[in-house]
């Protein structure tokens, strides 16, 4: 469960809950880096920052190194409130505007070179070109589907919904977006969305069509307790820092890397999958072993400003030491295996 911090105040949503694995869900195997929220292993102060972010309407900045659990949070926290769940992972050539809609020009373009030499060829439509963005999604999923259609010529077909399936059974005007690794963008690109994120609308020049929040129907949380209905989670690993408007503007909270004890209780999490897999005590010597060799790892390399290893890393070396049965020690066989998973950027340590 959560630490052993004692926190007092008046909550807007029930405590966060996981949904145990089992051995009938698809092999982990087959998904190493879950996103799918079903389990996530936080405490107190990052459930009140979660709190805060739901009481105000801002945005959730999650502060940290890569490997602090940044990314997972806020898919687990869509699956627990029931909100529809977006995200849109930042590279160094995302804008702005990737977030709110991209307008295929090269397509068009094609489009309209391939219609030159035919006859009474029916005009293109813009609409056809429109793709939206994470935001628009958020904003207003039904304007998003029909590509800001309005009127006259209807496009072609509608825009494919992220995460359908996933988002099929869940409240129209709620929503989770996580907006990932914030820092990699240029530095324009957090104060170009200071006024999207604040109005929650934005306009779609190419189309002259204008994105708004639609009205929400649902009742408060509680009463006399407004929940927001949407939560915007971004996240940075810090490489840049990120404009002082922007922060001004977001609930921030910095996540650390798990100690010892939480590792191991991150290990059970993912490993424990009753009936038939089943996280035995033999199993937790071994995350204890992992663990205290990441710990020592991360120390090391504190003084050098070299990367320590992240909760993927412990847990991939977990399940290589339970599968494979090593032994975690000074053999040479657990010397490749803490290279191949942990150390990774440079020779084993003597």
């Amino acid at each position: 469960m959560a630490s052993a911090q004692s926190f007092t105040y008046k909550p807007l949503i029930r405590r966060l809950e996981d949904a145990p694995l089992s051995s009938d869900d698809v092999s982990a195997l087959d998904a190493p880096d879950r996103r799918d929220g079903r389990i996530y292993r936080w405490d107190e102060p990052l459930h009140l920052a979660l709190e805060v972010a739901l009481a105000t309407g801002r945005p959730l900045l999650l502060r940290g190194d890569p490997g602090t659990g940044k990314s997972s949070f806020a898919a687990y926290v869509a699956r627990n409130l029931k909100y529809r769940y977006y995200e849109h992972t930042v590279t160094s050539q995302t804008t702005a505007q990737d977030l709110l809609w991209r307008f295929d020009l090269v397509r068009r373009l094609a489009d309209a070179q391939a219609r030159a030499s035919m006859k009474d060829a029916p005009p293109l439509n813009d609409l056809d070109y429109i793709e939206p963005g994470v935001l628009w999604w958020v904003f207003d999923p039904p304007s998003a589907a029909e590509r800001g259609w309005k009127k006259g010529p209807k496009p072609a077909s509608p825009a494919l919904e992220p995460n359908e399936a996933l988002n099929r059974d869940r409240a129209r005007d709620t929503a989770v977006v996580l907006i990932d690794e914030l820092d990699k963008a240029d530095p324009d690109v957090p104060n170009a969305l200071l006024v999207p994120l604040g109005s929650l609308s934005f306009d779609v020049t190419d189309i002259n069509f204008s994105v708004r929040r639609a009205t929400p129907t649902r009742a408060p949380a509680a009463a006399g307790a407004e929940l927001s209905r949407l939560l915007i989670v971004i996240t940075t690993n810090e490489e840049r820092e990120l404009p002082a408007a922007f922060m001004r503007r977001c609930v921030v909270h910095k996540l650390d890397h798990p100690n010892r004890r939480r590792l191991v209780q991150i290990a059970r999490l993912h490993f424990h999958r009753p009936p038939r897999q089943m996280f035995s005590k033999a199993h937790e010597d071994v995350a204890a072993a992992v663990a205290a060799k990441v710990e020592e790892l991360r120390t090391a390399r504190e003084n050098t400003g070299r990367r320590p290893p992240g909760t993927a890393e412990f847990l991939d070396a977990v399940r290589a030491c339970m599968t494979l049965g090593i032994t975690v020690g000074d053999s040479d066989t657990w010397r490749a295996l803490e290279q191949a998973t942990l150390l990774k950027d440079g020779p084993a340590r003597e």
